[in-house]
């Protein structure tokens, strides 16, 4: 999974390039989708990364309560396996053990794995590798309920405005809004693996991923921030319920690849 991931475009990535490569208004924005597309096909055929930064796993397991593992621990083997697939695909190790000492792993583990346990005796794993030109321009910030929706708009435009230049714009953006911090947080990640163009059942998230995704390509910030009508490929916001004092929302930030995959077993 992380060797397909970093090796060959998903699906619903390349038809929202390809769309936005059609659709674009600048010269400068065709031209770089254009190397965007010869880039993927190269990739695939040589079999190498579509991107040099081949990211920091993020990992979402949802296992049955019913589920037996056996043989060994379900996070060791996840670890392995990461540690196997950026080794034998010759992948870049990015991962340092300490965030002071900057000593590197040379097998790109630990991944973050968040779990999540769920009727029945299934096992699904979702793989991001993030990679973090667009990881940094993430951010959080706790609002007031007063603030209301007119107040997560701002931020995520205004998130949107300041890091879609080095984010390798045209970027996926990932809003979680409610729970608590952490929660806001988790939840505009996962929102990134959600495929380009599914969106949210609730027609209000709905209406509000829209109007982000129209309000955020208005910047005209464009391709790799050159200019044009695609900064943005798509918006998924995902939802929790919150505290009655407050209105947590987290923005996290995918450049043009958004690299993901799913397996279910």
């Amino acid at each position: 999974m992380c060797i397909n991931a970093n090796t060959f475009l998903s699906d619903d990535m390349l038809r929202g390039i390809q769309i936005a490569e059609s659709n674009e208004e600048s010269e400068n924005g065709k031209e770089i989708f254009e190397t965007m597309l010869k880039n993927f096909d190269m990739a695939g055929k040589k079999g190498i990364p579509i991107c040099q930064d081949t990211g920091m796993v993020v990992m979402f397991v949802s296992f049955g309560q019913d589920l037996n593992i056996e043989g060994g621990s379900l996070e060791e083997a996840l670890q392995a396996g990461v540690a196997k697939g950026y080794k034998d695909g010759y992948l870049r190790k990015s991962v340092v053990l300490d965030p002071f000492n900057r000593e590197n792993t040379n097998d790109n583990t630990p991944a973050v794995i968040h779990y999540q346990v769920v009727p029945g005796d299934g096992l699904k794993i979702k793989v991001l590798p993030k990679g973090f030109g667009s990881e940094n321009t993430s951010a959080l910030k706790m609002l007031r309920p007063s603030d209301g929706m007119p107040g997560v708009i701002k931020f995520v435009v205004d998130t949107v405005e300041i890091g879609s230049p080095n984010a390798c714009a045209p970027i996926v953006v990932g809003v979680g809004v409610g729970g608590t911090m952490e929660k806001a947080a988790l939840l505009a990640k996962e929102a990134l693996t959600r495929p380009l163009g599914d969106h949210h059942p609730k027609n209000h998230i709905e209406s509000l991923e829209e109007y982000l995704l129209e309000a955020c390509n208005a910047l005209g910030i464009g391709p790799m921030g050159l200019g044009g009508s695609n900064t943005v490929l798509g918006v998924n916001v995902e939802v929790f319920p919150t505290h009655i004092a407050g209105l947590p929302v987290a923005v996290n930030i995918s450049c043009y690849v958004n690299r993901h995959i799913e397996r279910e077993l």
